[in-house]
């Protein structure tokens, strides 16, 4: 059962976001971390992983949808590219930022104090457990118009081609410099070992540039050079 003041907070959120729902057991589910769950030994299946798999198609769906409308000319492969690039874990934890998911997330409090709830793993994944939530509760129009709304961001840079291996675009920037020379580094790991998160930064001639988080090292590294990119005003 989900609590009135709990209840309140949530409707809180969905108002905030045009969302309307008549029960609230899903969408508090689709903000509860495992940690949470574990913590208090409840049932397994009251956290978020399950409909953080239903969201994760969901998004996917609703994205390609929209590339396929709004991009006749494009091909299946540049298609591809710019859907990665809208539904990375980066976008979608700023899409979570952008409405302060993170305080509706409950979690243990392990994860709690060790800064989940500003962690792009954590946030992205409520995010898309809180669309499936919705698809759920209010069906596929709904929850369209909430992913295209808080993906907004995303879409456009895509759209003005800021998409694709950043990593490459930074290394011909620098080239052009040969006295400038690029190296990236991790400079930070959280998490346990089957849920990590990185940190990676950019340096330029021993100097840090930018930083950039992921779940994988790779991720982490595109991020920084986006990062850099933005400095440099090649990417907004």
């Amino acid at each position: 059962m989900v609590s009135e003041k709990r209840k309140k907070e949530l409707e809180n959120l969905l108002n905030q976001n045009n969302v309307k729902v008549g029960k609230y057991d899903l969408i508090n589910s689709s903000l509860t971390h495992p940690s949470f769950i574990f913590e208090k030994d409840f049932q397994k299946n009251q956290h978020n992983q399950r409909l953080e798999f239903l969201g994760d198609a969901v998004v996917g769906l609703v994205v390609a949808e929209y590339l396929f409308d709004s991009f006749p000319e494009k091909k299946e492969g540049v298609l591809t590219k710019m859907r990665a690039a809208i539904v990375c874990e980066s976008s979608l934890a700023d899409a979570a930022r952008k409405i302060n998911l993170g305080k509706y997330i409950l979690m243990g409090k392990g994860e709690k104090m060790g800064g989940g709830e500003n962690r792009s793993s954590n946030l992205a994944d409520a995010w898309e457990a809180l669309c499936g939530a919705i698809y759920l509760e209010c069906g596929l129009l709904v929850v369209k118009e909430f992913i295209l709304s808080s993906l907004f961001e995303a879409v456009e840079n895509v759209i003005k081609g800021n998409f694709g291996d950043f990593k490459t675009r930074l290394q011909e920037l620098i080239q052009k410099s040969p006295e400038q020379e690029i190296e990236y580094r991790i400079i930070e790991e959280n998490g346990p070992d089957h849920d990590k998160d990185f940190v990676a930064g950019v340096f330029i001639n021993g100097e840090m540039m930018s930083k950039g988080a992921g779940k994988t090292k790779k991720e982490a590294e595109q991020g920084a050079a986006r990062e850099a990119l933005v400095i440099m005003g090649e990417v907004e």
